[in-house]
């Protein structure tokens, strides 16, 4: 039976055997749909890419307000178009390894304070402009400027001085920094004619698909660009993502045909989705975490006292199970978790009401908590809300749940107000992650936590090339963020996408959903 389905498949992978046919034959020898599929998969895989068609992606995370400026970027849907039409000097690999994209290599002097980057010749933007050096540099220095709310701003703090010397990009850091590479693969840092600078929204770059359709919080799309400079991806003529930010329209989209892909599957479906012929999920663990913000300097969430009664008040084990339904690993109130380098443990926070109590009587603190959620915050965030909402009442504190539209959250709510739902996605690491949301100086810095003790952690660990002593500062940065910090993390997630039969070359990457964020450029649509 095994060898005759594996026969079958490459058939269909070829052309020579519809899909139905195929199915039909499997359900016959009694093998499962989900089984069926996944040989489909490796079949189209081992067959190669096929070119041509139009890829399409049903997504939450989008909003009217949305814009092209990399630098505005903040949640799923234009962070997932940008990887379609721009590209950073360097990529991230599935296996957390750096490899070149628009550098085609990179050294570093001795103490790690200078870098030198060798950008590629002969690659063209979508305006039939050649990408040069100086387009680097005004890229760099647009995301450098405070002006440009950059939510790279934190990241490029570190660098001193950076100048051109002749097909090289030279960076002079401030302080030694290992980690270079992998902070250049921020999103914020897409490549732009002039940096950007002259028309940051522009939507123009060096990806595989070129801009043709921009209604944000609607419809986004692109066309096949003729000059692309690499071969691996880029195979469907057309791509496009349509902003499906409810939960049961989306699964549906994908059911119904409309859309060949969804992110963000809410795990209490997903057994559910599992049985829907021609469907398969997608899941991966990686470093996204789910996360309570308090920013620490807004009353009545300035005092520790508080916060720490917050966090004990949290059943991290019971929202694990029933928001994941055990897709993830529980949270410690820190952004780091096992799938970091360097990490080290760091004493579990329980669920804890006589704690929490005591600490709340000690915060002087009386009356109601208001937190903000929304279904867009996270998958099963309004849920989870109402959970936290529970517990906390054990511990006699009382937390009013508000919950927010989905559009206009990102812009409106996350970051502007004081207790709210949010994710992360993580970061490569450990460095980037707290460089990113912890920095004092850091704009997406969403929970206010600004202390000069954490930034010169921060600092030390970055010029700390012993492995052993870096992991050690590590630990004490995570160790202060749990037991002083805003963030209040209840659970990992794992990314949970879903995709059609018509999706061939799906692989995992757990640095972001959908393949990293790069499933329509590197998938294609299946004969």
């Amino acid at each position: 039976m095994s060898n005759e389905l594996e026969f079958l498949s490459h058939r269909v992978a070829v052309g020579k055997l519809s899909r139905r046919d195929f199915l039909g034959r499997a359900a016959a020898l009694g093998v499962t749909a989900t089984f069926a599929n996944s040989l489909l998969g490796t079949a189209a895989f081992a067959a190669g890419p096929q070119k041509g068609g139009v890829l399409k992606a049903g997504m939450v995370g989008g909003a009217a307000t949305d814009s092209l400026d990399p630098a505005s970027w903040s949640s799923q849907v234009p962070y997932f178009f940008g990887r379609q039409w721009g590209e950073q000097l360097v990529q991230l690999t599935a296996d957390g390894e750096v490899k070149p994209a628009l550098a085609e290599e990179w050294g570093a002097s001795d103490d790690a304070k200078v870098w030198t980057f060798k950008i590629r010749k002969g690659v063209q933007f979508h305006n039939g402009k050649e990408m040069t050096p100086a387009d680097v540099l005004a890229t760099m220095e647009r995301h450098s400027d405070e002006k440009s709310k950059s939510g790279a701003l934190g990241i490029m703090g570190g660098i001193d001085t950076i100048k051109v010397d002749g097909q090289n990009v030279v960076f002079t850091l401030k302080e030694a920094n290992a980690d270079l590479p992998y902070l250049l693969d921020d999103y914020h840092l897409m490549i732009q004619p002039n940096g950007g600078k002259d028309k940051p929204d522009e939507g123009i770059g060096t990806g595989p698909y070129k801009v043709t359709v921009n209604e944000a919080g609607v419809r986004l799309g692109g066309e096949k660009f003729a000059n692309y400079w690499r071969d691996d991806r880029g195979f469907a003529d057309q791509i496009e993502i349509i902003i499906i930010n409810d939960a049961t329209a989306r699964t549906s989209a994908l059911q119904g045909g409309q859309v060949d892909m969804i992110n963000r599957v809410e795990p209490k479906i997903v057994e559910l989705i599992k049985r829907v012929p021609g469907v398969t999920i997608q899941n991966v663990a990686g470093r996204g975490h789910y996360v309570f913000i308090a920013h620490c300097n807004t009353a009545p969430f300035d005092n520790n006292d508080l916060r720490l009664a917050l966090k004990f008040a949290l059943d991290r084990e019971e929202m694990l199970q029933k928001i994941l339904m055990g897709y993830g690993s529980i949270g410690n109130d820190t952004p780091i978790n096992k799938a970091y380098p360097l990490f080290a443990e760091i004493e579990q926070r329980k669920f804890d009401p006589e704690k929490a109590a005591f600490h709340y009587k000690k915060s002087g603190h009386s009356g109601t908590v208001l937190m903000r959620t929304s279904d867009v915050a996270f998958p099963g965030a309004v849920d989870a809300a109402q959970l936290y909402q529970q517990s906390a009442a054990k511990a006699g504190i009382t937390i009013e749940v508000k919950r927010e539209p989905g559009d206009g959250y990102w812009s409106e709510v996350w970051n502007k107000q004081p207790f709210s739902a949010s994710y992360w996605g993580g970061r490569p690491t450990q460095d980037q992650m707290y460089t990113t949301a912890y920095y004092s100086k850091a704009d997406w810095n969403d929970t206010r936590f600004m202390r000069e003790d954490f930034d010169k952690l921060l600092f030390q660990a970055r010029s700390e090339l012993d492995k052993e002593k870096r992991t050690a500062i590590y630990k004490s940065m995570g160790e202060m963020v749990r037991d002083e910090g805003g963030v209040i993390t209840p659970m990992f997630n794992d990314f949970i996408d879903a995709t059609s039969a018509k999706v061939g070359g799906w692989s995992p990457d757990g640095n972001q959903e959908m393949m990293g964020g790069y499933a329509l450029s590197k998938c294609w649509v299946q004969a």
